[in-house]
């Protein structure tokens, strides 16, 4: 049986617009059993705060079906790390996850007050509210040994209004400002394959994988990379002109999720 991994941020929605068939596509994977979850590199928002959004567009899921790199990351790092203190760069999902390790986190009053000095990791992901301030202090840690630790490697990320800047450019300016490079969790690496394979076989028997994103250089990479059809939407980031500038080439490249849907009919026709 396949399963489908989707990324969100322009693959069912730009911003809290949803893609026109993004909802028909969902209804039509449970009404046929088929196995599916989502994988959002996007760290703002837990699955909790993800499931409300979807909800708000007509997609119900649960909370199972949702992985963040932030949860990924969380996972991770229970799993390989010795516990220490946590300064975040990130919005309100990141913050959520830090917090249910239960290892303390050093906010910006504390690290302004000498606290950067007790911080054993630093851990970036996309943030609504950067400031010069945390970006010094994490500066500061990094450079006094804490862990650099990445969610993801988006430099961008497709918003209503066109294109906004990414965790990956946040973890860039730390890169440059520390010489550090970190340890990235989401796509298009291991970390995030492990908890996302993981989760779709909660959902069924699979044994071929379809990855649909919007991104050449995070999904289709990640796809390849693992051994996943490819399946590229137009509706995102990157463009047919991109695939020709970067020679990364999906399986697959549709206009958006209503396509998949009839390419999915028809498959699953076919395979009946």
């Amino acid at each position: 049986m396949i399963g489908l991994i989707f990324d969100m941020d322009g693959v069912l929605y730009r911003g809290n617009k949803p893609v026109d068939g993004a909802r028909e596509l969902i209804e039509f994977l449970r009404d046929r059993g088929i196995p599916f979850i989502f994988l959002t590199n996007n760290s703002t928002k837990d699955p909790s705060m993800y499931r409300k959004k979807l909800l708000s567009m007509g997609i119900d899921v649960p909370e199972e079906a949702i992985v963040t790199s932030g949860l990924a990351t969380r996972l991770y790092m229970e799993k390989h790390l010795e516990p220490g203190k946590i300064l975040v760069i990130g919005g309100e999902g990141l913050h959520r996850e830090m917090e249910r390790l239960g290892w303390g986190i050093v906010g910006v009053d504390e690290a302004r007050n000498g606290g950067w000095r007790e911080v054993k990791y630093v851990v970036v992901g996309l943030d609504p509210e950067l400031t010069y301030e945390k970006l010094k202090y994490a500066t500061l840690a990094v450079r006094n040994g804490a862990g650099f630790i990445g969610t993801n490697p988006d430099t961008t990320y497709p918003a209503e209004d066109g294109i906004h800047p990414g965790a990956g450019a946040i973890i860039a300016a730390l890169r440059a400002s520390t010489g550090v490079e970190p340890l990235v969790i989401g796509k298009p690496n291991e970390p995030a394959f492990e908890v996302a394979r993981e989760r779709l076989r909660g959902f069924g028997d699979v044994d071929e994988i379809w990855m649909v994103g919007d991104r050449l250089d995070t999904d289709i990479v990640f796809a390849k990379r693992f051994g996943m059809k490819a399946v590229m939407v137009l509706t995102g980031v990157n463009t047919p002109g991109d695939v020709e500038k970067t020679g990364i080439v999906p399986n697959i490249i549709l206009p958006s999720v209503k396509e998949l849907l009839d390419y999915l009919k028809t498959f699953v026709e076919a395979s009946e």
